[in-house]
């Protein structure tokens, strides 16, 4: 598929976005730590930017995502407004969950993004749930369930791809391989060099793309997403990736520098740019012209979230253990 000038323009700004928020954020974070007002551990999705947003891009507003800890740019992208995303990063009560969910567990059930999980891999059995739920009243509706080279290798990973595959539900398992499973690294608990090739075990496709190629991303989602509404079963999808950042804001960097030299060059952001470029959509002028509507967008959701209140500490029994 050929991407129209207005839909490129518009990827891009959204991964403009995603990675000064995540930019922000950390600066924000950082700023509060050294004051020792600990925040809590953010985990960066800068980097795989691409990803988020060309998978979304092929999604309906009804269709379902489960995200993962490192979910920011999924629930942006989806399309969580953004001063709901940065309200709840912060803790405030206007935040998408008013404030108790903080940046792992980013909910918005008013477009389907069905939330993060502090635990490795678990949204992959939930997403079973959604499917089946789609298959039982008869719509069309696609699930989508992110996780990492780490939860590729749970338990769960198998059972739920096992029982997608024997249903043929509508899913689509997006995995995120950015090389290392907090600080283990992907060759340590997977033996075999693509974990896209996990799926012959289960007769499901099992595209095995550069996560960092937002086009070649949305095209292999495109297809996974005709197949599923088409009531053909799910895909599994491998996403090489890298992250820019140590898995946490409490766990100092330990990769190689030659790996994060050799990852740096293939910046997602930076590829597109060139598309846009390349392909005569977009000069130096209109570059800039996108990437400052990207942080005016950025500046007034913080502004949002500097002035909204914090949650009131007497309704916690209403909301956190709602029946």
């Amino acid at each position: 598929m050929t991407f129209r000038p207005d839909d490129l323009k518009r990827m891009y700004t959204t991964m403009v976005l995603i990675r000064k928020f995540e930019q922000n954020t950390i600066e924000i974070f950082s700023r509060r730590m050294k004051q020792g007002d600990f925040p809590g551990a953010l985990h960066s999705s800068e980097g795989q930017e691409a990803i988020a947003v060309g998978v979304c891009s092929q999604l309906r507003k009804d269709d379902y995502v489960f995200s993962t800890y490192r979910g920011h740019g999924h629930a942006i992208a989806k399309g969580i407004p953004l001063e709901k995303v940065v309200a709840e990063v912060h803790g405030r009560s206007t935040g998408a969950s008013r404030g108790y969910g903080g940046s792992m567990h980013l909910f918005d059930k008013s477009i389907n993004f069905m939330g993060g999980n502090g635990i490795v891999g678990a949204g992959l059995p939930m997403a079973l749930g959604t499917a089946y739920a789609a298959i039982k009243r008869g719509t069309d509706q696609v699930t989508t369930a992110f996780f990492g080279d780490g939860g590729a290798s749970q338990g769960a990973f198998h059972e739920a791809l096992n029982m997608a595959a024997v249903k043929k539900y509508p899913i689509i398992f997006v995995c995120e391989n950015n090389h290392y499973a907090a600080t283990t690294h992907v060759s340590v608990n997977c033996p075999i060099e693509d974990i896209g090739d996990r799926s012959k075990a289960y007769g499901i496709p099992g595209p095995v793309i550069d996560g960092n190629d937002i086009q070649e991303v949305a095209n292999t989602v495109g297809d996974a997403v005709k197949r599923a509404r088409g009531g053909d079963g799910p895909t599994l999808i491998e996403c090489k990736t890298w992250r820019h950042r140590a898995h946490c804001m409490v766990i100092p960097e330990h990769r190689p520098g030659k790996d994060r030299r050799h990852w740096s060059a293939r910046d997602p952001i930076d590829h597109l740019r060139e598309v846009l470029t390349a392909r005569g959509i977009a000069n130096e002028a209109t570059i800039q012209k996108l990437e400052f509507e990207a942080q005016e967008q950025l500046d007034a959701a913080v502004k949002f979230m500097e002035n909204s209140p914090m949650p009131d500490p007497a309704e916690v029994l209403d909301v956190v253990y709602a029946d």
